[in-house]
Formats: C-alpha cells, structure tokens, sequence
C-alpha cells in the first residue's frame, strides 16, 4: 500500500467536512463525551473512513477523532500495529477496529 495523503481524493469525499470541526477535536472535557459519540456516528457512515484511519496512522495525528478513533485508541492500535511489524490497516481491518469500539478487542487483521 502506498502512502495515504489528503491529496489523493478521499479527503473531498469526507463526512466531517460537512460537521462542525469541533465535534473532532473537542475542548472542553464536558463536552468531549458527547461530542466524541457525535463524531464517531458521523464517521460510522463515512465511505472514506478506512482511508481516514490510515492517514491518521500513518502522520501520526495526536490530536482528534479521525477514522472513528480517539487518540487514545489510535496509540493502542499504533502499538499493536508496531508489535506486529505494520504501520497501517487494511480496508477490512479498519472497519474492524472502528466497528469494535475498543481497539483492545478487535484482533482480525492486525
């Protein structure tokens, strides 16, 4: 798999370009529980989520919701990614890790 970038087009096709930016990155601590439900709901029915997840991955994106992962699940998925010599998801194993709600769970494809 080559490289994700926001230049290949999968950025145009995006969900969250159509929501409140805030909703991914939230600031407050009271507002982060909802909006981070809000936003994962909107990358639920995103056709580029997958590609979306890849890209944070693979730049390392510290902050936000991206692919349907906070940053905290995407630095256990780094993690365990690393552990097994990979740096990105496949399509399938993307879905698999957002649609398992907790990245601790979702073993296929890793």
């Amino acid at each position: 798999m080559t490289e994700v970038t926001l230049t290949q087009g999968w950025w145009s096709a995006a969900k969250c370009r159509e929501a409140e930016p805030e909703l991914f990155f939230p600031i407050s601590e009271r507002a982060a529980g909802t909006d981070v439900r809000r936003a994962k709901l909107i990358c639920a029915g995103c056709p580029v989520q997958s590609e979306c997840l890849n890209y944070a991955l693979t730049h390392r994106q510290e902050q936000g919701i991206w692919g349907g992962l906070t940053e905290e699940e995407r630095r256990l998925l780094r993690r365990r990614l690393s552990r097994n010599g990979r740096h990105y998801l496949t399509s399938d194993a993307a879905r698999q890790a957002v649609r398992a709600g907790s990245v601790q769970t979702a073993n296929s494809g890793l």
